[in-house]
């Protein structure tokens, strides 16, 4: 089955709540397929420090992250820092989806459901997962009662696992 310009993921069948989300443990697998056609799994990502990201064009403070989000990860690239954007606008929205996607400096695709398995219902955004060089689920967005990316988190957050690599 391809899904252009969706998002799905390898993971447990879909729960409202994520229980199952433990900090040191192996993170679940996700899988993006991106708006220009490729399939980006965290499985084949081992080495790298994962950033998983649910946003929408119509959130505010989601667009107001992204900038930053994007900046970051290209400044880190060299470093092994990868970023997955997970985008929950409905199909009818791709061409605004596209034109928010052409200014990021990561993968994009369309997330066809609220629901992203181990993850649990994506109910709050912006939110992000971080996964460690070890495949393992070093930061859960569901634990920030402020989970937007602003510069002092992204240092606190995922610079340790930059510098540790």
């Amino acid at each position: 089955m391809r899904a252009l310009g969706t998002a799905l993921v390898a993971c447990a069948a879909p729960r409202a709540r994520a229980d199952g989300l433990t900090l040191g443990a192996p993170a679940p697998v996700a899988v993006l397929h991106t708006l220009d056609g490729r399939t980006l799994s965290t499985a084949d990502m081992r080495g790298e420090v994962v950033i998983l990201t649910f946003w929408a064009t119509w959130c505010d403070p989601c667009r107001e992250e992204l900038p930053l989000l994007s900046r970051y990860a290209a400044a880190h690239a060299a470093q092994g820092l990868r970023v997955l954007g997970f985008c929950l606008d409905t199909p009818d929205r791709l061409p605004q989806v596209r034109a928010v996607a052409a200014t990021l400096s990561f993968p994009v695709g369309l997330l066809p459901s609220p629901w992203f398995g181990a993850y649990g219902r994506i109910w709050r955004i912006p939110v992000s997962f971080v996964i460690d060089r070890a495949g393992r689920l070093a930061d859960n967005g569901w634990d920030d009662a402020h989970p937007a990316w602003n510069a002092a988190r992204l240092q606190r957050v995922v610079g340790p696992l930059l510098v540790n690599g």
